[in-house]
């Protein structure tokens, strides 16, 4: 993939979520769990509840000036994440694949929620990454009705597959009224993000400059609000690689690979691929995707070209709160 035409720049390191400086912080590391907190500071393990009463307990025990270090684990860990900010306790939320990483290049292939623990608090002492600062209440429950909703379009889209097999007239009915049901869901979840949205000004305001956009529709938009809150403060590099749109090099001594996206949020990467669908079929990146196309980029590659200069739009016009100009 060409440099020059997807990026503009140099495909270095586009978003850099750890900083290497000494911090006189306390690294405590946390494993979350279901049932338990596993703790490590001071040289020292603590197992506590995942309860409110745990909670109490790990802020009576946490020395000043500590910086909590732990891993999404996909609901578990938002309890906690919550009574530490609202005890003005820092945190970082971290990545799990690159804990893991980190965990091997020390030698640590063991891995129980002691060791995790442990592992976590080494991570937070070496790499020192930034805390993670306490997330728009808005954007927090925008983010758990897009989640379901796209589980309840998963569903409904494997169902819908599965009918052309159905033979038995009973299995048919059950399973249109469940498709119907699912449909209802679906809407009902739209409806209450919509209303989530025009109850909150600032929302609601990117919202609209969002919308603004060709291809951008209300799914679209909702997505990049509840996913993407870094949209509009940070860099055109770093909003490409948080939505994994960004391509990083492939060399090796003389060797230029492909350059290649890597990582990034997919749901919102999903949500950009089929949005720059519409806008190059009739708004302003029409003539940026047939600029690609004739100089001999492939389909895809210049459809991801495409993605990522739409985003690129979208963070310049939330930035200047007012539609950005495509032209």
């Amino acid at each position: 993939m060409s440099r020059s035409l997807v990026t503009g720049h140099s495909p270095r390191s586009h978003y850099k979520e750890e900083s290497m400086s000494n911090s006189s912080s306390i690294q405590v590391g946390i494993d979350v769990s279901k049932p338990t907190l596993d703790c490590f500071f001071a040289n020292q393990f603590h197992c506590l509840p995942n309860s409110t009463a745990g909670l109490r307990k790990l802020c009576s025990l946490l020395p000043a000036s500590s910086h909590v270090i732990l891993e999404a684990t996909g609901g578990y860990e938002r309890k906690l994440v919550r009574h530490l900010q609202e005890h003005c306790i820092p945190l970082s939320i971290v990545n799990p694949l690159r804990v893991r990483n980190f965990a091997k290049a020390k030698g640590r292939l063991a891995k129980t929620d002691r060791i995790d623990a442990r592992v976590l608090a080494d991570y937070g002492l070496a790499m020192n990454p930034r805390p993670t600062p306490a997330a728009h209440p808005t954007r927090q429950s925008l983010a758990q009705l897009a989640a379901l909703r796209e589980q309840f379009i998963a569903i409904h889209t494997q169902l819908l597959n599965h009918s052309e097999h159905l033979e038995l007239p009973i299995a048919k009915g059950v399973l249109k009224a469940t498709l119907a049901t699912l449909q209802r869901k679906i809407k009902a979840l739209e409806a209450a993000s919509q209303k989530l949205i025009h109850a909150d000004p600032l929302i609601l305001c990117q919202y609209s400059t969002l919308t603004a956009h060709h291809g951008i529709g209300e799914f679209t938009a909702t997505t990049l609000l509840a996913q993407l809150p870094e949209l509009g403060s940070a860099s055109r590099g770093q909003i490409a690689a948080l939505a994994g749109l960004a391509p990083f090099n492939r060399d090796s001594g003389s060797m230029r690979g492909h350059r290649h996206i890597h990582g990034g949020r997919s749901n919102v990467r999903r949500a950009l691929y089929m949005a720059s669908l519409s806008a190059i079929r009739c708004g302003p990146l029409k003539s940026f995707y047939k600029r690609l196309r004739s100089n001999g980029k492939p389909p895809k590659v210049a459809l991801i070209a495409s993605a990522r200069k739409l985003l690129i739009l979208l963070n310049s016009s939330l930035k200047s709160s007012s539609p950005h100009s495509p032209s």
